[in-house]
């Protein structure tokens, strides 16, 4: 059943939740969203058999959620902030949620603990970072947003796929997924302000006050490029950061799998 939850500007936040437990939130990276995303629908099933309340949302500009709203990484941290409020009003919340990010929406996670959402764990799927202090990411914020102050709304996407391998571009664009994740392009802007403010400081001082545990994931198989690096770097920064490898390929990952990990991460370090 799906839920709706109000952000701070009026902007409606759509969500599932099931199980009982202390409470996850699933933060989607780039393109997901529920309707389009039945992997990570089977991910939540499968924590939540495990003794948790998860949360699986529609990021606003996309499913179900607002789009007649701004969509960058402010907005993005207080709709976490607005669905973590929920969460307390209708469940016994405790000292916090914990936060799995796929991608992109690991950096939105590391961003939302490091200005203050309560924070029991994090895990992280490949983030797609580039080197500490880089500048990178703020030029690819740059060019995404002059992108997005123009009349193509398929120049959107095909900048924010610029980096990826060409097939993955070259698929999307024949696939009858291609207007949706058009469609969608405004909300990639949180995406890249997340990767931006990734390398706007030193990793310690942008991720030293994390004190939840986390841990970083990368692919055993064909993780891309910098992936691998950049996880390590993050989980040395991190006051109780570690980086596993699980097994996925071509930064694509296999539910039960990546369920196992989490949950298995929080048995052993969310209080009950």
């Amino acid at each position: 059943m799906s839920h709706t939850v109000i952000s701070h500007d009026g902007a409606a936040i759509a969500y599932d939740r099931e199980g009982e437990g202390p409470p996850v939130i699933l933060i989607g990276g780039a393109f997901q969203f529920r309707a389009f995303d039945p992997a990570t629908r089977r991910l939540a099933t499968l924590i939540a058999q495990r003794g948790y309340t998860v949360v699986n949302y529609d990021r606003r500009g996309r499913g179900e959620s607002a789009h007649d709203a701004r969509m960058g990484l402010h907005e993005s941290l207080a709709d976490l902030r607005a669905i973590v409020a929920e969460l307390e009003r209708t469940h016994d919340l405790g000292v916090g949620v914990a936060l799995f990010g796929n991608s992109s929406g690991a950096a939105i996670a590391l961003a939302a603990a490091a200005h203050g959402l309560p924070v029991t764990a994090i895990v992280g799927f490949e983030v797609p970072t580039g080197t500490e202090q880089g500048a990178d990411g703020a030029e690819f914020l740059t060019g995404l947003r002059e992108r997005l102050a123009g009349d193509d709304a398929d120049a959107v996407v095909e900048y924010f796929m610029k980096d990826m391998p060409p097939e993955w571009l070259e698929r999307s664009k024949a696939s009858p997924a291609w207007p949706l994740m058009v469609r969608i392009g405004p909300s990639l802007e949180a995406d890249a302000e997340a990767l931006a403010w990734a390398q706007s400081a030193p990793h310690a001082d942008l991720f030293g006050s994390i004190t939840a545990p986390a841990l970083l994931l990368v692919g055993d198989q064909d993780a891309p490029s910098g992936m691998g690096p950049a996880a390590e770097a993050i989980a040395s920064a991190l006051p109780n950061g570690e980086r596993r490898g699980i097994r996925a390929i071509d930064h694509a990952w296999q539910p039960e799998d990546l369920a196992a990990a989490i949950a298995d991460f929080l048995d052993a370090n969310v209080p009950r």
